[in-house]
């Protein structure tokens, strides 16, 4: 049984992960595949947005413990395995949508904050994780964590890790909306099917420039904006959306 399930529909890459008696913690298997996967959406044409979701009880609960190998550091586990897929999610040019169904926990929150938007079932809950074993956070939560929910709020799921309702996740900002558990997957995939209908080359350059917005300067995103906006304008999407407006009537986007 693969322990990633991929299933590609009307331009949406839907990644499941699948380990659902174990919660979907991560192996080094599924990281491996999830980093591949990733890299290939990322220059596949037919790839217009992913959403990223958990089958059973379980979004994902991080490091299965029982994988972790006896020789080697937790350093150079994170180095090979869990990096390569949190720089393959957060450098993917294509919108990523969280479907979480379930339990969000140490990397495998992290994953979903690599994400750009979040879509929490009621019934689902998150936790840091890393100080309940006296580790620290990694898989990129200290860079998304605190641009999320602020430097003092990120320091206090750190250091404390309470478990979060949805709720409670939506109130401080780490999820985006919260639905009946029976409609997270399906407003996950209605949501990205938007997104695969929409401008794609667009959606590209506005996610570059939001990273880059994290250590520029307002003259550096100025300039920065020009440029796109140049870029964006010379694509077939623009001209179409301009002539659907003169037309008044819905554009139909290519992503080119």
């Amino acid at each position: 049984m693969d322990s990633l399930v991929r299933t590609l529909a009307d331009g949406v890459l839907t990644l499941t992960f699948n380990r659902p008696e174990a919660l979907n913690a991560l192996t080094r298997t599924l990281l491996t595949d999830l980093a591949a996967t990733l890299r290939e959406a990322a220059q596949d044409d037919a790839v217009r947005a992913v959403v990223l979701t958990g089958e059973g009880r379980g979004f994902c609960t991080g490091q299965d413990l029982s994988d972790i190998e006896p020789n080697v550091s937790l350093a150079e586990m994170v180095t090979a395995s869990y990096n390569p897929v949190v720089r393959a999610l957060a450098a993917l040019d294509k919108p990523a949508i969280a479907a979480i169904n379930g339990a969000a926990a140490g990397a495998g929150l992290s994953l979903a904050l690599a994400c750009d938007l979040r879509i929490a079932a009621d019934n689902a809950s998150f936790v840091t994780a890393f100080t309940r074993i006296g580790l620290v956070m990694d898989s990129g939560m200290s860079y998304f964590l605190p641009r999320l929910v602020g430097w003092p709020k990120a320091f206090e799921l750190l250091a404390f890790s309470p478990r979060l309702s949805a709720q409670e996740a939506l109130a401080c900002g780490l999820v985006d909306k919260v639905v009946p558990p029976d409609q997270v997957k399906q407003q996950a995939q209605e949501l990205a099917a938007r997104l695969a209908q929409g401008p794609t080359r667009a959606y590209r350059l506005i996610k570059q420039a939001l990273r880059r917005s994290a250590t520029a300067t307002l003259d550096e995103m100025l300039d920065l904006e020009a440029l796109f906006q140049g870029l964006a304008g010379a694509t077939h999407d623009y001209r179409e959306g301009v002539q659907a407006f003169l037309e008044k009537r819905q554009p139909r986007f290519v992503g080119q």
